[in-house]
């Protein structure tokens, strides 16, 4: 009677909750999702939640896309040479990758886009000036590249994102390390939408000059020829190159699309507001618990130890990219006098074609050029001085 009476109250008794960051680890980035967004009044932990998962399955679709269609080997001249986002990311090999067409370039980054505005309208509905606090260990964090819904081996976060966007401290990491935790707060919601922005800037830039066609020119070309005999040079491969560079070309020199390079701008330009918000809501911070991005007195659950003055000496550095893209400042070039730059915010309020080697040699530079002060690199020399050799990571952590 006694152990039938504990094995009711047993089953009466509620199981242990399972965490958030549990739970993405256990379901994964869409179900999870799926789960909070059914809610009809969730908790603000859960409204940013929703928005970081929005902006995680980005980049999770992302890598499904280039991974059922071999892109990284397929577009590898593009990714590689031209430095597109996603498109060098190590991902578990697929045995039965499909046709890889320049058309799924232009539906990633229409998708990224997507992604990126659901994250900033649930961002959006944070009250301001309320607090939360979500902790996320990114243990729990995967990608299902394979969208098979199942946590397979190499579909780590970590282990696909870490170390471009972490640094080297990140190549190898110690199995036997305790795992990485953060409590991700209200300022921190400023800091994803900014980088929502930036990622919405950048597909709309792609997207302004759509690469399929050019893309596709170039790969049946490569396929036309056959394979290239013998050993692929060590350092310079101009096969490569020359593929990568008629993709650009056929992308950048055919009629823009107006709109989705207004898009860009005005998200650029949002890049830089929301950056401001969230400098001056972490320096409003007391706490010093598991930050993503302390203040001066604080430090970084990543294990970074940013310099006093981080915030401010990078705010110089966004302010003369707002100057850039507001046409007060203008970008040097390498002929004529001094006094006179291109204003790149009117390449993005009236875009053109653009020809490579004219603006190379600066016939397709004249329309945009004109007289004014030029922006210097003192801004950014003063950041390169104070993070050392770690400024280029520091600029992607950053924003």
């Amino acid at each position: 009677m006694r152990i039938a009476l504990l094995a009711l109250l047993a089953l009466a008794a509620p199981a242990t909750a399972q965490t958030l960051s549990q739970e993405i680890g256990a379901n994964g980035i869409a179900p999870t999702l799926a789960r909070l967004e059914a809610q009809p009044e969730p908790a603000l932990e859960d409204i940013f939640a929703i928005g970081g998962l929005h902006f995680l399955s980005g980049i999770e679709r992302a890598l499904q896309l280039q991974w059922r269609t071999g892109m990284d080997q397929a577009a590898g001249a593009a990714g590689d040479t031209l430095g597109v986002p996603f498109l060098r990311l190590p991902l578990p090999p697929n045995p039965a990758p499909e046709p890889f067409q320049g058309a799924l370039l232009s539906q990633l980054f229409a998708g990224l886009d997507a992604d990126m505005r659901a994250a900033r309208t649930a961002l959006a509905t944070l009250p301001e000036g309320e607090e939360f606090g979500l902790e996320l260990s990114f243990s729990d964090l995967w990608f299902d590249v394979n969208a098979n819904g199942t946590r397979d081996a190499q579909e780590e976060a970590l282990l696909i994102v870490g170390p471009q966007l972490m640094g080297w401290q990140w190549q190898d990491p110690d199995p036997a390390a305790p795992p990485l935790v953060v409590r991700f707060d209200a300022a921190d919601a400023a800091w994803l939408t900014a980088y929502s922005h930036l990622l919405s800037g950048i597909a709309n830039t792609i997207l302004t000059y759509d690469p399929a066609a050019g893309i596709d020119r170039a790969l049946a070309a490569k396929a036309a020829f056959g394979p290239t005999p013998g050993p692929k040079p060590e350092y310079f491969d101009f096969e490569s190159f020359a593929d990568a560079f008629a993709m650009l070309e056929g992308a950048v020199n055919q009629p823009p699309d107006a709109a989705r390079a207004k898009a860009a701008k005005d998200h650029f330009l949002s890049v830089i507001t929301e950056n401001r918000r969230f400098w001056t809501l972490v320096a409003r911070e007391v706490d010093n618990d598991r930050e993503w991005l302390p203040n001066d007195a604080q430090t970084s659950a990543l294990g970074f130890t940013l310099p006093p003055g981080t915030g401010d000496t990078w705010q110089g550095v966004l302010a003369d990219g707002e100057a850039l893209l507001q046409g007060r400042l203008l970008l040097p070039y390498w002929r004529g006098l001094e006094g006179q730059g291109i204003n790149l915010g009117r390449m993005f309020d009236a875009p053109a074609p653009m020809s490579i080697t004219g603006w190379i040699q600066g016939w397709a530079a004249v329309p945009y050029l004109e007289q004014g002060p030029v922006v210097t690199s003192d801004s950014l020399r003063r950041f390169e001085a104070l993070m050392g050799g770690d400024a280029g990571l520091m600029m992607v952590w950053l924003n």
